[in-house]
This record gives structure tokens, C-alpha cells and sequence, in this order.
């Protein structure tokens, strides 16, 4: 994650690209990719993998996860949770270099053009992938928005795992092969439990400055030390499932090869037992949303070539 507002060395202009750039949270964006490498991997060790459809799929989340971070800049802001004392990134809204009005703009653009995107997945999964694409949109706008924002109910780490997990990896494995697979359903967990960590790792951030701004996360709801090893638990549950996903005839040791990363996961969680804590936490941010995307696209990197 980029630094506090407070240490900036600079910021973009009002209403400049720079702005836009800022709001759209670029380092949160690769996140997206994993869960549609792991699903497309889970089809193409079944034989059933389309690379265009896989293509359309990453756009259309891409946008989804873009259309959150807008709604989380805009819709945090309306409600005061950002505010000058935030230990997390720069937001475009707090600092007045994009109005409420554009970003509700850029946001319904976004909306839509995620829409758009999901008209050819809706053409080639039917139904199913119909109810999923209304209710990822719903999730997006209504994370942070509307009148009973889930990130404020404390279900925000289950609607992260919900849509980067099994929505996201089972549905795309779902576009491409045309039927439900329980091997996409298992690869969902440790992709869902990543997408999980670096949320977890956000809401432990801010904590205490999201209980005075009355956001009842799960990190809120908690003590500070579940709040600290929950994180921790994700990331250990993304590496216990691999042996588990590797027992699957279909997958075999391919399902294994993630584990190349469990030092960087270890050092992750190793920092946090040592207490790392406020502006602390931005670099493991960073480290854990980079952790996830690499970690889907090794899963479906080795599933794609034992295929």
C-alpha cells in the first residue's frame, strides 16, 4: 500500500487522472486476477478451459473490484470514517481531489461497464451466472453503500470470501466448462481465504479509528489479539488446503506448487506476532494483496501445464 496521506511527498491534482488513479486503489487491483487463474486452471485440467471466456471473466472482476474501491473512497468518506487521523492510503474524496459527485459518477461507469462485461458471461453460463453477476454488482455498491453497508455489520471478510472465493473461482471455472466442479469449489478456499487476509489486515489497521466512526468490522467486534491472529489463520488455511486440493486425481502434486510461496506467507504472519501495527501494517498490505494474486496464478499456472 502507498503511504499515509500525511507523508505523501506528493498528491495529484483535483480532479486530474492522478486523482482517479489514486481512488482506483491500483495496488488492490491485481487481487482480481487470482481467483480467475485458479478458476480457469481448475477447467483446464478438465479439459474445458476458454481463454476468451477466462479474459472476459478478469475483466468483468477487475471492474468489480474497481467499482468497490470507488464506492469505499466515496462512501466512507459521506459517513466520516475517513478522516485526517487515517493510517491507511491517501483516499481521493477525503482529501478533496475528487468531488462526492464524480466519484458516484465514476462509480455508476464502472457499474456499468462491469455490466457490459458480464453480458457475455451471462450469454455462455446462463442463469447461474446471472444471479451471481447481480449479486457481485449488489456487493460492490453495497459494501460500503447503501442503507445497510456489510462492512459496517462486521460481514465484510464474508462477503470478500463469498465473491473472491467461491463466486469468483467457481464461476469462472463454471463460464468455461458449463457445469459446477467440486475441484473449483476446493480451490476456492485458499483463494477466498487470501482475498480474506488482506481485508482482515485493513480492518485490524484501522480498528480503533473505525470504532469511533461507529464501523463495526470483525476487527471491531474483536479483541486486538483475535484481530491480529485472524489474519494469521487465513493465511495459514490458504496453505493447508493445498494438500487437500492435491488429493484430487485431476489435480495431483500440480496443486502443490503455491507452497513455493509460504515463506513470503510466513514472514507475513511473523510480523504480525511481533505486533506490527497502524502505518506498520501498509507494507504487509502490500505484500499480501501481491501474495494473493501470485498465489492464484501459480495454482493455475501448474494446473493449466499437468492438464
Amino acid at each position: 500500500m502507498s503511504a499515509p496521506a500525511s507523508s505523501a511527498p506528493s498528491l495529484p491534482r483535483a480532479g486530474s487522472f492522478g486523482a482517479w488513479w489514486l481512488a482506483s486503489r491500483p495496488r488492490t487491483l491485481p487481487a482480481a486476477l487470482a481467483p480467475i487463474a485458479a478458476g480457469t486452471g481448475v477447467a483446464a485440467v478438465e479439459g474445458r478451459a476458454r481463454l476468451g471466456l477466462a479474459a472476459l471473466c478478469f475483466a468483468t472482476a477487475l471492474l468489480l473490484q474497481l467499482a468497490a474501491n470507488l464506492a469505499n473512497d466515496v462512501f466512507d468518506f459521506e459517513r466520516g470514517t475517513d478522516s485526517g487521523a487515517r493510517l491507511g492510503p491517501p483516499r481521493a474524496a477525503q482529501l478533496g481531489l475528487l468531488s462526492p459527485r464524480a466519484l458516484r459518477l465514476g462509480l455508476a461507469s464502472v457499474l456499468a461497464a462491469a455490466t457490459l462485461s458480464g453480458v457475455g458471461l451471462v450469454a455462455a453460463g446462463g442463469w447461474p451466472i446471472l444471479l451471481a453477476g447481480a449479486l457481485a454488482l449488489l456487493a460492490a455498491w453495497g459494501y460500503t453503500g447503501g442503507p445497510w453497508p456489510l462492512a459496517y455489520h462486521g460481514l465484510g471478510d464474508v462477503a470478500v470470501f463469498a465473491f473472491f472465493g467461491v463466486v469468483g473461482v467457481a464461476g469462472s471455472h463454471f463460464v468455461q466448462a458449463g457445469e459446477p466442479s467440486l475441484l473449483a469449489l476446493a480451490a476456492s478456499v485458499p483463494i477466498g481465504a487470501l482475498a480474506t487476509a488482506i481485508l482482515a489486515l485493513n480492518n485490524l489497521r484501522d480498528r480503533e479509528g473505525d470504532a469511533r466512526a461507529g464501523k463495526r468490522t470483525l476487527a471491531v467486534r474483536s479483541s486486538e489479539r483475535a484481530a491480529r491472529i485472524w489474519p494469521i489463520a487465513l493465511l495459514a488455511l490458504a496453505f493447508a488446503a493445498l494438500p487437500a486440493l492435491a488429493s484430487a486425481p485431476q489435480a495431483g502434486v500440480a496443486a502443490l506448487f503455491p507452497l513455493v510461496l509460504a515463506p513470503e506467507a510466513l514472514a507475513i504472519a511473523g510480523s504480525l506476532r511481533a505486533g506490527a501495527s497502524g502505518e506498520a501494517l501498509n507494507p504487509l498490505l502490500a505484500r499480501t494483496a501481491r501474495l494473493t494474486a501470485l498465489f492464484g496464478v501459480a495454482l493455475g499456472a501448474a494446473l493449466w501445464a499437468a492438464a
